[in-house]
């Protein structure tokens, strides 16, 4: 735990942010390198940097279950164990089914991570800038509220966290995928070339790119500057990375944070509420469970940053409930909890290509090729609002015929590369309904007395249509490129499966009609401020986290540029 200035004694910041994840580790970076000293709560454990990845560099054979999860797990946590990037190396970084209950009012599968570094330590780790259409998409169509913001509010603090962070990718010259500032790139193999050569032909507006990522594929100075070194094409990320070749909280922000001397960090800490004084009109504190003693303490600062995670800033906001606020911090307007968005992954496609027999790749690239929405960008255009990022990797097993399954035949069969296989998935906005929402449970609690949240989030006709369009669009793209045996697939996944949960508390013009203003400001508490996934407005197709973290340091330039002008 890092503990720095006389904060620890007196329980008084100049800022308090909640969450240490990737929006979380952000506000630490940017606040206590202007000189506010920070305090960052944490619900979790600490987990330091490089000493607590302690499966990173473990064989297969090092595992008791070869990497796999004993089936008494899998029994004990049904929603959990859905992630892709839970494993024997990894379930240290899950929170199990009974450590935090939640209600479902529909299926929704929350994922979470409670640690220092929060998901950022098992994240997928794709950036991609969003675009001017996608910013203006809710004005275009009608739908949802405006973003008070634009693309070019936020282009040069996209920049800022790209430089630091490390972020991978080719310049495209795209306007539906705005470039970087980028690292040298991963390359496409020999089949995604094929794939991207036949969609060049097919179409004008549908282009095949690799995917941008936060590895560093060339450290520079800055880099060097934090610890971290080039990433190895291991892609055993999910354990943790020793070298610091991806961007975590632990590996980047909270280390840069630390060093300024700003910085008080407080694992085992769930904030129970954000306190607020009815008489000074303003947000002082917020009062903290230890998970472990149940003893609460109340913390206070001049500004408070909620970076919990989407759901659970939404469940801290609902439960900061005082005079002025009876139903939730800032909610005037009732919308606190309302309009939760998230992706749609449920669309897949597997296929065969015969082709390219001495064709290979080195490492394990830790990224796919991507291609940027193509649907409804510039008009609508199809009978279902918005669209869709399209995903896909091809690769090569092992083993040529399949057909020995022991001795020296099976040996040397496994010598050689089999057949390459094409894995295709879609990223489907889904648009904000005011139905789709968060709240908490009247009589129900969590072991730290704090009410359970409810889910009741669920797909719609336009979201089983965007499905069907990729399915097909999918279909075709890969018939035309000489893939056989193709297989469409509709896992029919719940929502929250993606892990790119957002909503709740989102941006807007209006205090009216939305929670925060064009600053990530609350409407009615001016020096409360929400930057991360909470606080989108719609989802659009991008993974959203370089959003987050774009977001958190424009908005924290500007809470202090305002503490300076004495106007919190």
């Amino acid at each position: 735990m890092y503990v720095n200035g006389p904060g620890k004694e007196q329980h008084a910041y100049d800022a308090i942010v909640i969450g240490s994840g990737i929006s979380g580790g952000w506000a630490a970076k940017e606040l206590t390198e202007k000189g506010l000293r920070t305090l960052v709560l944490e619900r979790g454990r600490d987990v330091k940097h490089v000493a607590d990845y302690p499966t990173a560099m473990s064989n297969p054979w090092d595992f008791q279950h070869r990497n796999r999860m004993p089936l008494a797990f899998d029994e004990q946590n049904p929603i959990a164990t859905k992630c892709y990037a839970l494993d024997e190396g990894t379930q240290h970084f899950f929170v199990k089914d009974k450590e935090h209950p939640y209600v479902q009012e529909k299926p929704f599968d929350w994922i979470k991570g409670y640690q220092v570094g929060g998901k950022s330590l098992i994240w997928a780790r794709q950036t991609q800038r969003w675009s001017k259409y996608d910013f203006d998409a809710n004005n275009r169509d009608g739908s949802a509220i405006d973003w008070p913001i634009r693309y070019d509010d936020l282009a040069p603090w996209y920049s800022h966290v790209e430089r630091f962070a490390g972020i991978s990718g080719n310049k495209d010259g795209l306007d539906t995928l705005p470039d970087g500032e980028f690292l040298k790139p991963w390359e496409l193999n020999c089949v995604e070339k094929e794939v991207q050569k036949t969609v060049a032909s097919l179409y004008k507006d549908r282009y095949v790119i690799i995917g941008r990522c936060a590895h560093l594929t060339e450290p520079q100075q800055i880099h060097y500057d934090q610890g971290r070194a080039q990433c190895q094409a291991r892609h055993l990320c999910y354990r943790g990375c020793p070298f610091g070749g991806y961007f975590s909280s632990n590996s980047s922000t909270l280390p840069w944070a630390a060093k300024t001397g700003k910085l008080t960090l407080r694992p085992f800490s769930v904030v129970e509420s954000i306190i607020y004084d009815d008489a000074k009109q303003k947000a002082t504190g917020v009062r903290v469970v230890d998970t472990n003693t149940k003893k609460v303490t109340e913390y206070f600062a001049r500004i408070i940053f909620v970076n919990a995670a989407a759901l659970n800033t939404n469940l801290v906001l609902l439960n900061s409930k005082s005079g002025r606020f009876p139903n939730g911090l800032g909610n005037d307007n009732g919308l606190l909890g309302r309009y939760i968005a998230f992706h749609n992954y449920r669309g897949s496609l597997t296929a065969t290509y015969d082709g390219f027999p001495d064709g290979y790749y080195y490492g394990r690239r830790p990224t796919t090729a991507f291609m940027p929405n193509f649907r409804n960008v510039h008009r609508q255009e199809t009978d279902f609002l918005r669209g869709y990022m399209v995903a896909f990797s091809a690769a090569r097993g092992r083993g040529v015929t399949g057909e020995a399954t022991f001795g020296a035949e099976f040996k040397e069969d496994q010598t050689k590369p089999g057949p390459w296989h094409t894995y295709m998935m879609m990223q489907g906005e889904t648009v904000p309904r005011f139905e789709n929402h968060v709240r908490l449970s009247p009589d129900l609690k969590d072991q730290w007395g704090i009410p359970q949240l409810v889910t009741s989030v669920g797909y719609t006709d336009n979201d089983e249509k965007m499905l069907a369009d990729f399915l097909e669009q999918g279909r075709y793209m890969l018939e035309k490129s000489g893939h056989t045996q193709i297989s469409a697939h509709d896992d029919k996944r719940n929502p929250g499966l993606d892990i790119h949960e957002m909503g709740g508390v989102r941006m807007g013009r209006d205090p009216k009609t939305s929670l925060l203003n064009a600053h990530s400001q609350l409407h009615a508490v001016k020096n409360v401020f929400v930057t991360d996934g909470a606080a989108m407005t719609s989802t659009g197709t991008q993974n959203p986290s370089i959003t987050f973290m774009a977001l958190t340091a424009r908005a924290a330039d500007f809470a202090i540029a305002e503490l300076k002008r004495k106007n919190l």
